[in-house]
Formats: structure tokens, sequence, C-alpha cells
């Protein structure tokens, strides 16, 4: 692995001929999606519409250059678009220019973070953000990026604010529709919805532009109140460091631009290893980290916006049949011929069009089925266990969501990795402690085998958990309360706690002394691996426990 980590264009090692074919038409493919949505990101940035282009293409050539999946697709993307323009608003006030300039420098404070990320080989970093929560924050975003979009798709004024404060600014605005641009906008996402479900090779982002770019041009609409988007310049971006950005803004924006490292790296690594698993190859995460680093400082360097991998334009790149990143070079290639010849193309583009766009992009990621599931995971046995933490993955995709509705979007994926934490926390601290009772050579629990006769003066508990300070107490007292007058013994059969700590120990020694107390033995059977080194490392500080190497044989002791 060492002799592979900084191989350039590892995708493209013993490339062959019959590949081309496939890379190219699945380049085409994803060019035709880019391009509509570079656009339509780069509104939700709040930065101009060029600037989603001048970002796809370094990012797609670094990221190709350094990365280590053959089909990621990198560029603008939703929700580190959004991210970006909550970060940018509070320290650019109203000063558009400096909005710009601002969200060039996050790129570019966001590439010097994931490449020194990559150096350090923080890759694990992405384990801790669970699957539950980083659903929940999509569902989150996704609903924000369309409230957010809903004033454009009817030409109303958006109201700012949280989601619920703009979700009332649409419902209290709607009588101010202007009825062409609501027009515009329901047939863009029709054709967007319709062709994707119908004839889903076609890409219908560009079939939708296209349509309002043609209604703008022979109805005259941009004439009749319908908002477009307006120039855009041609030709190459300025390379370089932007201007106006002192090094105490870059140092601001450190901070903010881990939070979109966090999100487009888990993002992005998640994409990836859905299609290498499908491809048959190894994702490296560390090397993940490079490549988004670069992308962003690339992007950054070429005026451009925060990027990182999409999920959708991946998809659409392996289903198309791209087997290398040649074909995400393809895509890197037309977006220059698009920015040399073809912006003018889309300077009648409705900006209802864009907001179905961006609507449609984002709507299926409202994933409600789920939400749904999660929560169907649950049975009474858990939750008399657990109770309100019955159910941690729904309560942390719920918390994520939520923390972005009411919060934004940085915040409520601390809020969702915070309360999922909490929550293992909380399982950890109050594990299930479960009596067996023997049946033939075997030692099953008890409850779920009520049939079997119990010895009234054997207690044999098993602890479904390591041992450790945070839930010492807990299993201690807990041990107590099952013991009754009629007990002589307790085994506590350690086949299902891997760990202990010294805390722990210490509390089997007084567990031992208590019982002791009561005329009670106690003696602890099957340590298994890291429980078993660590109680006997452990022995040289607190008084010894008798320790079998059965249950069987702990109870027939004399």
């Amino acid at each position: 692995m060492a002799t592979t980590r900084w191989k350039v264009f590892q995708s493209l090692q013993g490339y062959e001929s019959g590949w081309l074919r496939p890379d190219v038409v699945a380049g085409l493919t994803v060019w035709a999606v880019m391009i509509p949505e570079a656009l339509a990101y780069a509104s939700i940035a709040g930065v101009p519409p060029v600037a989603g282009l001048y970002a796809a293409v370094p990012a797609l050539v670094l990221y190709a250059l350094v990365g280590s999946s053959r089909h990621l697709v990198v560029g603008p993307m939703s929700a580190t678009a959004a991210l970006s323009a909550a970060i940018i608003a509070p320290l650019a006030a109203a000063d558009s220019e400096r909005f710009v300039l601002l969200s060039t420098a996050l790129a570019i404070a966001t590439g010097v973070v994931g490449l020194l990320a990559g150096l350090a080989r923080l890759g694990f970093v992405a384990s801790f953000i669970s699957e539950p929560v980083l659903k929940g924050f999509i569902v989150g975003l996704a609903l924000t990026i369309v409230i957010g979009q809903v004033p454009k798709f009817f030409g109303i004024d958006k109201e700012e604010g949280d989601f619920f404060d703009q979700l009332w600014g649409v419902l209290t605005g709607l009588g101010d529709t202007d009825w062409r641009t609501a027009v515009v906008g329901a047939i863009s996402l029709a054709l967007v919805m319709g062709l994707r479900r119908w004839l889903p090779l076609v890409p219908g982002s560009l079939v939708a532009v296209a349509f309002g770019i043609v209604a703008v041009s022979v109805f005259d609409l941009d004439a009749q109140g319908v908002a477009i988007v307006g120039h855009i310049d041609s030709g190459l971006p300025a390379l370089g460091i932007p201007d106006g950005v002192g090094f105490h803004d870059y140092l601001d924006l450190l901070g903010p631009a881990l939070g979109v490292l966090l999100i487009g790296f888990a993002e992005g690594l998640g994409a990836a290893k859905t299609y290498a698993a499908k491809s048959g190859y190894q994702i490296d995460a560390n090397r993940e980290l490079y490549g988004l680093g670069a992308a962003n400082l690339g992007s950054g360097l070429a005026s451009g916006m925060v990027v990182n991998g999409s999920l959708s334009k991946t998809a659409v790149n392996g289903s198309a049949g791209a087997r290398t990143q040649v074909s995400g070079l393809v895509v890197a290639g037309l977006t220059v011929v698009t920015l040399l010849f073809l912006t003018g193309l889309f300077e009648k583009l409705p900006e209802a069009t864009l907001a179905a766009v961006v609507i449609a992009a984002v709507i299926e990621l409202v994933d409600v089925a789920s939400l749904r599931r999660l929560y169907r995971v649950w049975t009474e046995r858990l939750g008399s266990i657990y109770g309100p933490a019955a159910r941690p993955d729904f309560v942390a995709a719920l918390a994520a969501m939520f923390g972005v509705l009411l919060f934004d979007t940085l915040p409520g994926l601390l809020i969702g990795i915070g309360v999922s934490v909490l929550l293992l926390l909380y399982r950890a601290s109050r594990p299930h402690i479960v009596t067996v009772v023997k049946h033939d050579s075997l030692w099953l629990d008890a409850e779920r085998h009520p049939d079997l006769p119990e010895n009234p003066e054997l207690l044999v508990v098993r602890v479904e958990a390591g041992l450790f300070f945070a839930n010492a107490d807990h299993v201690r007292a807990s041990i107590e309360d099952m013991c009754t007058d009629r007990t002589r013994l307790v085994v506590l059969d350690a086949e299902t706690s891997p760990s202990i700590d010294v805390t722990a120990a210490s509390m089997l020694a007084q567990l031992r002394d208590s019982l002791a107390r009561r005329r009670i033995a106690f003696r602890i059977a099957r340590p298994i691996g890291q429980f078993g080194d660590a109680l006997g490392a452990a022995e040289s500080g607190v008084l010894p426990v008798d320790v079998y190497p059965t249950v069987r044989a702990a109870v027939a002791a004399e």
C-alpha cells in the first residue's frame, strides 16, 4: 500500500484501449448534467453562476490526479454550496464583491485543511459520522435547499432565517406569485422528473435548461418579469489567490473550512466506496482527503467555490459505463469548451428553471423511508432495557435533521454527532445484565427461556458489554439487587464482556467484598481476551477474585 499511495492518475494504471469509448460516453453524459447543476449550485452558494464552471475544471483534473476512486465525480454540490453560503454571509455582511472573494478563499482554506488532514492520515475520522446521522443531516439539508429555491420557482421574495422562517415566508407570499415564472418552473420540473423516470438515459437537466432558454427567447419572458441568470463571463478564469482577502481572513476561515471538509469528505467517501464495491477495488480514505484537498485548492485558485464528491453525478458516471477517471477528464475538457464558447447560451436561462433543476436534484434526498426504517429498529425487549435510548439511530438522525432546520448546516451536523455519541455512552453505561440458567451443557438467557427451572441459591449473570468506568457502578448495583436472601453464589460469566479497565476491576473486588458480607460467594468464569489480561494485571493492585475457565467449574468449586 505504501508504494501506491503517491502514484498519480492511479485509476489510469494499466489502461486498456477498450475502456476509451465507455469513458468518453460517460464523460459526455456527466457533462450534460454537470453544466446546469454547476450553475444552479453556484446560485445556492451565493456566487455568480460561472463560478460553478470555474470550480469544476480544476476539481475534476486534480481529483483524477491524486484520488483513489475510478468513478467519483468531484464538483460543486448542494450540501457544501449551502454550507459555504451560511459561512460567508455573516463575514461578508452586505458586500456582494467580498462575498464572492471570501467564497473563493473558503475553497482555498478547505483545500489546505484537506491536504494537511491527508498528510496526518486522518481518514479514520469519517467513521465518527454514523450513517443515520449523515442520513438525517442530508434530509435536513435537502429540505433547507428546497425551501430556499421555492421563491425563485414562484417569483416571490425570499424570507431570511431558518427553514421554518423561510417556509412561513413562502406560505404568506404565494399570493404574489408571478404566474409566468411559476409556469416555466413547473414545466422545467416536470421535464426533469419525467425524463428521469421514463427516459433515464436522457439528461433531463439539460433538456429543462434548453426549454427555459428557448421559452425566454421566443416569448421575451425576461421583459415580462421572469428573472433570468443574466450575463455570464466567457473565457477562462484568472488564476491565483483572490485579491482583497487578507491573512487574518484565511485564519478565520480555517475552522469553518474543517466543517466543509468533514461534510464533503463524508458524502464523497460514501459515493466512492459504493462504486468501488461494485467494481471490486479499494478506496484509500487518506488519499481521498488528498484528492478533496487538491480539488478545493485548485478550485479556489481558479476563482471557483468549494467542491466535493457527488453521489448523484457519480451514479450517472457509473451507470453510463465509466471505467476510469478518463471520464472526469473528458468532463473537464468539455467544461473548458463551454467556458470559451457556450456561456452566452445560458444567459437567457430562467432562475425558475435553475430552481427546478436544484429541487429535482435534491428532492430524492428527502428519504423519509430510511427514517421510517430507523424508527422500526425497535423491540419491546430493547425498549425495556434502554428506554428512550432504544432507538439511538433514529434519534440521532432526527437530531441532525432538526439541527440543520433550526440552526444551520454545520451546527446541525455537530448536533447529530453529539447526540449519537451521547446515546452511545448512555447505552454503554447501562448495559443489559442477563440471568442465565443451565440447560444440559448450555447456559441460556433465563428471560428467553422461562420454562427452564432456576436454582434460588445460584445466580449466574452475563453483562452484554465491556466493563469500564462509566458502567462499573451500574453493574455492581444491578448484580447486588438481583441477589435474594436465598442466594449463596454469584458467578459472572465474562464471555460477553470482551474488555475491562482498572476501575471496573476494582469494582469487581468491591462487589466480592459486599457480597461476602451477605454470605454470598462471588466468582468469575470464562474471562476472554482483554478481560482476562486486564484482570490479571489488576490483581497486583486489588485483592484477587476467584477466576475459573468455565461456568460449570465456577459452580462446582468448593
